[in-house]
């Protein structure tokens, strides 16, 4: 019988006996379920990264009409009014320590920034016809030209004034779309490869487990079983993204625990099935015995019906011998000639 997802979930948490028999509904529906539920994650994900996206935008957009002076860009160039370059430290920054200085186009300049940035780890540098990147999981830098980028749009000049007004209007609707779009398209693609790829190594420790355990179990059985084996994990990586969307909360081995509740549940129910196997043969065991008890009486019966029709038939057989037998005598004790 086809269960509903929430109920396999519900199962896959409270119910750890009823794995072997979601298991056996085959690779298409476990693929189906794990789908589903790295789907709910993603949307989590993309709704965190959308609030996050909000705050720092509003933030932005206070920055800008309060404290950050007046800047043009028009043609692939970028114009701040300011005389001297604006420093934005890491504390302040989401990207890291920024620099902008739209005035410099010495290049030894441009290499202090770059030097400055480094130091501190990550950061942006905008200046006049492009912005250039530093992260610090990544050797090096990236630049991005102004004209490649934002002309690929469709973007040819706007100002202070006009960046505001986007950001504070209705059309800001369609940043968003486009951000949960591109989000949730990469990271369901990169989510589910990473929990398939968990899948498969919690499956070989599973195939591993049916060994000591004795149990004969197909290994596409066991990858099944560790699919419905990670739904714990899973919901509390939702509640951990949906912690870090409001408060800044940091768990150093969240991906041990992660790993460990799965191999919990996959090892429980392996010996779970284990157990019911064992209880299975002890019962069939009695029921062999109850069988050849049954068995042994029929047989008996058989027998005594048999002994007790075959002592009719002599005493039928007797009866009718020693009915003959007087016949015959009566035919013989007749006096001769008694008919004249």
């Amino acid at each position: 019988m086809k269960i509903s997802f929430f109920r396999k979930v519900w199962n896959a948490i409270t119910k750890i006996e009823k794995y072997p028999d979601m298991a056996a509904e085959g690779i298409g529906r476990a693929f189906s379920y794990i789908s589903k539920l790295v789907a709910i994650l993603v949307i989590v994900l993309c709704l965190g990264t959308l609030y996050q996206t909000h705050k720092i935008l509003q933030e932005g957009i206070q920055y800008l009409q309060n404290e950050f002076p007046a800047f043009s860009y028009k043609e692939g160039k970028l114009d701040v009014s300011n005389e001297k370059r604006l420093t934005i430290s890491e504390d302040d920054s989401y990207v890291g320590r920024t620099i902008i200085d739209t005035k410099t186009e010495e290049e030894q300049v441009v290499n202090q920034y770059i030097d400055e940035v480094t130091k501190a780890g990550s950061g942006m540098i905008v200046l006049k016809d492009k912005v250039i990147l530093k992260n610090g999981a990544v050797a090096g830098t990236i630049s991005y030209n102004y004209g490649e980028l934002l002309g690929q749009m469709g973007i040819q000049e706007f100002t202070k004034e006009t960046v505001i007004d986007y950001a504070q209007g209705s059309q800001v609707v369609t940043l968003y779309v486009s951000v949960f779009l591109t989000i949730f398209i990469y990271s369901f693609i990169m989510y589910l490869l990473t929990t398939l790829s968990n899948a498969v190594f919690l499956s070989i420790f599973g195939y591993l487990t049916t060994w000591i355990a004795r149990i004969k179990m197909r290994f596409l059985a066991v990858f099944n079983m560790s699919v419905y084996a990670l739904t714990l994990s899973i919901i509390l990586n939702m509640l951990y993204i949906a912690v870090n969307i409001f408060i800044d909360f940091k768990m150093e081995y969240f991906q041990v625990m992660y790993v460990s509740v799965s191999a919990i549940y996959l090892v429980a129910a392996i010996f779970l099935l284990k157990t019911e196997f064992v209880k299975q043969q002890a019962e069939l065991m009695k029921i062999a015995e109850a069988q050849e008890i049954v068995r042994r009486e029929l047989q008996e019966q058989e027998e005594k019906e048999k002994r007790e029709q075959e002592k009719k038939e002599r005493q039928k057989k007797d009866k009718e011998e020693k009915k003959k037998q007087t016949e015959d005598d009566q035919e013989k004790g007749e006096p001769q000639g008694s008919n004249a």
